[in-house]
């Protein structure tokens, strides 16, 4: 974090908050929008499913769960703490999350995470989707550096990274803490000027 030595915050408090949650079209023909109350059991459902468990922490048991978590997603816009988005078909069902945690628009950074459900699987549905939640990122929010960080077992996610154009930085050891143990992690990172 950048401190108070007169350095200006790369993109200023409140601006964010500010605006309106964007929907965002991708080439497929679906889009990113804001999750809504209704997406309730696509959450519960993939907090079910054993390819997005073993890479996400993703603990949804209800519809209730799942209802206060959506609403923390609005609440996090607000704070400008987060910025998560349903990857979802135009009729608006939701097959997908994609955002960005660990805002800090003082420092100009955050972080990538992303699931998507096995129907929607394989289609490179998440490549355009990083795509699209990083140009927003970088050109109409402002920030200046995106990290996507996955396990070093996890090889899906690093052809995503490469396809999306993140550059691998190196290798974080024993960074995040899954199901089985503890997991080296690959650092990926786009900066402003990249795309």
């Amino acid at each position: 974090m950048i401190s108070g030595s007169g350095i200006p915050a790369v993109v200023p408090a409140g601006q964010m908050a500010q605006m309106d949650q964007p929907v965002l079209g991708l080439p497929s023909g679906l889009e990113l929008r804001p999750w809504r109350l209704s997406d309730a059991d696509v959450l519960v459902a993939a907090s079910q499913d054993p390819g997005v468990c073993q890479w996400n922490r993703l603990l949804v048991e209800t519809s209730e769960d799942a209802r206060r978590r959506i609403e923390r997603m609005h609440e996090r816009w607000r704070a400008e703490l987060s910025a998560i988005w349903a990857i979802a078909r135009p009729d608006g069902e939701a097959v997908g999350l994609i955002g960005w945690g660990d805002i800090d628009l003082r420092a100009g950074s955050a972080e990538i995470l992303y699931w998507i459900l096995p129907a929607a699987r394989g289609g490179g549905v998440v490549v355009e989707a990083t795509k699209r939640v990083s140009e927003w990122a970088l050109h109409d929010l402002g920030l200046h550096r995106l990290r996507l960080c996955h396990s070093v077992a996890n090889p899906a996610s690093c052809r995503v990274a490469d396809k999306a154009g993140y550059s691998l930085e190196g290798t974080m050891r024993s960074a995040l803490l899954h199901a089985d143990g503890w997991h080296d992690e690959h650092l990926h990172a786009l900066v402003q000027g990249d795309i």
